[in-house]
C-alpha cells in the first residue's frame, strides 16, 4: 500500500510539473529568437565596420549613427536574453521545489508562489525588452539596407 501511495504521489507531482515544462519550451523558443536577432545585429555591425569611412550612396545615416543604434539594439537583446534565462531558471526551480516538496512531504507552497511570480516578472521584462528592440529596429533605416 505504501508503494502505491508513493507512486500516486509521484504521478501527481509529474502532473503538476507538466505546465511549467511547456512554459520552459516557450521560453527556449524566445531565447532562440533573441539569439537569432542578436546574430543579425552583430552581422550588420560587421558590414558597417567593413565599410570603414566609406558611405553607401543610398545611406540614410552615418556609419557612426548606425553603429550606435546597433549597439543599443544589441544591449536590449542581451538584457532580454538575460531575463529570459533567469525566467527559465526560476521555472526550473519551481519544478524542482515541487518535486522536493512532494517527495519529502514538505510544504513549499509559499516558496513555489514566490518563485513562479519572479519567473513571470522576469519573462515580462524579457518580452518588454524584446518589444523595445523591435521598435528601435523598425524606427531606424538600417533594416531597409539589408
Amino acid at each position: 500500500m505504501l508503494l502505491q501511495t508513493t507512486i500516486d504521489t509521484i504521478t501527481h507531482a509529474i502532473g503538476l510539473a507538466v505546465a511549467p515544462v511547456f512554459l520552459l519550451t516557450a521560453i527556449a523558443t524566445l531565447i532562440t529568437t533573441l539569439n537569432n536577432r542578436l546574430g543579425r545585429v552583430i552581422d550588420r555591425r560587421r558590414v558597417v565596420l567593413a565599410r570603414g569611412g566609406q558611405q553607401c550612396e543610398d545611406e540614410t545615416m552615418s556609419n557612426a549613427t548606425e553603429l550606435e543604434l546597433l549597439s543599443r539594439r544589441a544591449k536590449l537583446i542581451y538584457l532580454a536574453i538575460l531575463f529570459a534565462v533567469a525566467a527559465a531558471l526560476l521555472v526550473c526551480l519551481v519544478v524542482a521545489c515541487a518535486f522536493f516538496g512532494v517527495l519529502f512531504t514538505v510544504v513549499l507552497s509559499g516558496l513555489l508562489a514566490v518563485l513562479f511570480v519572479l519567473a513571470m516578472l522576469a519573462l515580462i521584462s524579457s518580452l518588454g525588452l524584446f518589444l523595445r528592440e523591435v521598435f528601435v529596429a523598425v524606427a531606424t533605416a538600417t533594416h531597409a539596407n539589408r
